[in-house]
């Protein structure tokens, strides 16, 4: 059964998605990005810019298929026709069909009030699916 995890307050959206994406990447990890076309454009150029030492795999699903097949992410729209990978990052602002394919669906969320509205209906819509869902708040921890 797929795990929904939700990742709440992050300061920067894409920055901490490219960071999920390293540590994902680093631990042998396989991935799949969804979003809009704009969302990924930029998600791509945040990945090639994250560290000058790093360099993360990734192609779109539209690229050669010799280079989807040893890429370790890819960045897609949708998920029709998306090979086999472990976790689904999604970045789009609606719970993407075919989500249930992966082991584990991890969401990224702001303290933006419309991208935690949008996110509220994706948990809930998760929840009715009957999925084990997680929360992780980022948000600035005060002390006692």
């Amino acid at each position: 059964m797929t795990q929904v995890a939700f990742h709440f307050n992050v300061d920067n959206r894409l920055h901490y998605s490219c960071r999920l994406v390293r540590k994902a990447v680093a631990a042998g990890t396989s991935m799949v990005v969804t979003g809009s076309p704009d969302v990924l454009d930029q998600f791509d150029r945040d990945l090639w810019a994250l560290s000058a030492t790093d360099f993360l795999p990734h192609c779109r699903l539209t690229d050669a298929p010799a280079r989807v097949q040893k890429s370790a992410v890819l960045l897609c729209e949708d998920l029709i026709g998306v090979p086999s990978r472990d976790i689904l990052l999604n970045l789009a602002e609606r719970t993407p069909t075919g989500f249930e394919q992966f082991d584990k669906v991890i969401e990224v969320v702001t303290a933006d009030p419309v991208e935690r509205s949008q996110a509220r209906l994706r948990w809930k819509h998760y929840a009715q699916a009957g999925l084990a869902l997680t929360q992780h708040d980022l948000g600035p921890r005060t002390a006692p």
